[in-house]
């Protein structure tokens, strides 16, 4: 994949917008554990880079995928992995669907919004007893007249404490568990005043480790009714529709951590280079030279296999066993290149306010969340004819 001079425009453009209106709040906001997501995303949605590869009928740009990576890579200067994330699940974790198999009604009245930054989304998969087995979530949606009834629970939900719409993973009928979801448009808020949908129940605002600007809710949903004329493509087939929409998320999550990790490098090379010990510098010491050379390798791989499976994956192709590997190695390295710096700024590496140990704090969903480790490696034994699937 290369870079044109448009993408490398639109990367000048978001690294403009970081660097005015992100980066210079992002501790304030991390202290918050919270930051303004409807001013953020009305931001970006006026400099048209939260539909990039959405339909121009609806504000996006209508361009291939690799501009998403463009994106993607680029967000990794923001000096925190909870604001990338955020903005990561409103372009390329709760859209890819509705964008694709979405009503032009659904379209219009939530994906729109979300283009120009008007509404801000989120994507409830994850349940309290079921994150990496999403087969197994239990929300489920009754048939009431031309209305579904959801009741259920909802959990580790990125953006839910400010969302206007959740795009849900809810079960609506019986038979196979991999044929009885549907992906349901769900909103979250009604009325000018902006209250909580009828029967949705915000329970806890979960405090975590890391991406801490991120609002992170445990929802609630109690005989809530949305029509059925919400449901994104067609009824049942919400399973299949959500594992396409996660070959988009673990490649933004592989691009995304790129120019961080490089980031983390850069910073430590610096320390390195001004901290003076036994008569020299921290980087005249060869271990240090050869493990920060090792590092930078590594990420350089990682840059490689994102790249690769971003160009067949524009060309149509499936790529669900090179997007499975780079969320896999992006996680990681997601662990290791934070924890390998931070060790060559001792007990500096070790206070709050550094950069390298946020890293260290956020980078660690990496993983977890989209699919954990171990999901990563069940998929690749699959795809490699290692391992027999099991019907259920």
């Amino acid at each position: 994949m290369h870079y044109t001079h448009e993408h490398q425009e639109i990367q000048k453009t978001l690294k403009r917008y970081i660097d005015e209106h992100i980066n210079p709040h992002v501790d304030e906001w991390e202290a918050a554990e919270i930051f303004p997501a409807h001013e953020v995303f009305k931001g970006l949605g006026k400099l048209g880079l939260l539909g990039l590869t959405k339909p121009e009928a609806y504000g996006g740009a209508g361009l291939d995928y690799s501009y998403a990576v463009a994106m993607a890579e680029t967000l990794g200067q923001i000096h925190c992995g909870a604001v990338p994330m955020a903005i990561g699940v409103q372009t390329d974790m709760c859209t890819p669907a509705l964008a694709r198999f979405g009503s032009e009604e659904i379209k219009t009245l939530f994906l729109a919004p979300a283009i120009a930054g008007d509404m801000v989304g989120c994507v409830g998969v994850s349940e309290p007893a079921a994150g990496s087995d999403v087969a197994g979530i239990k929300s489920h949606a009754r048939k009431d007249g031309d209305d579904y009834v959801i009741t259920g629970q909802k959990m580790w939900i990125t953006n839910s404490l400010q969302a206007d719409w959740m795009c849900m993973l809810v079960n609506t009928g019986e038979g196979p568990v991999h044929k009885n979801k549907s992906l349901v448009m769900v909103p979250m808020r009604e009325g000018k005043n902006g209250q909580l949908t009828k029967g949705i129940e915000v329970a806890k605002k979960i405090k975590k480790i890391g991406m801490n600007a991120s609002d992170t809710g445990l929802i609630y949903f109690d005989e809530v009714r949305v029509p059925q004329r919400y449901c994104i493509g067609q009824e049942g087939a919400g399973f299949v529709y959500q594992m396409q929409q996660f070959q988009e998320e673990r490649l933004w999550a592989a691009a995304s951590c790129l120019q961080s990790l490089n980031n983390c490098i850069e910073w430590t090379i610096e320390w390195a280079q001004e901290r003076k010990l036994f008569g020299g510098a921290l980087a005249d010491q060869q271990w240090v030279q050869f493990k920060l050379a090792e590092m930078q390798t590594e990420v350089e791989c990682l840059r490689a296999l994102t790249y690769r499976a971003c160009d067949l994956y524009v060309q149509g192709q499936d790529v669900l066993e090179l997007a499975s590997m780079a969320k896999l190695k992006a996680g990681r390295l997601n662990r290791s290149v934070p924890d390998g710096c931070l060790q060559f700024w001792g007990g500096m590496g070790y206070t709050w306010e550094n950069k390298v140990s946020r890293m260290f704090r956020d980078g660690r969903l990496a993983s977890i969340g989209g699919g954990a480790d171990e999901v990563m490696l069940g998929i690749l034994a699959k795809t490699m004819g290692i391992q027999k699937r099991v019907p259920r």
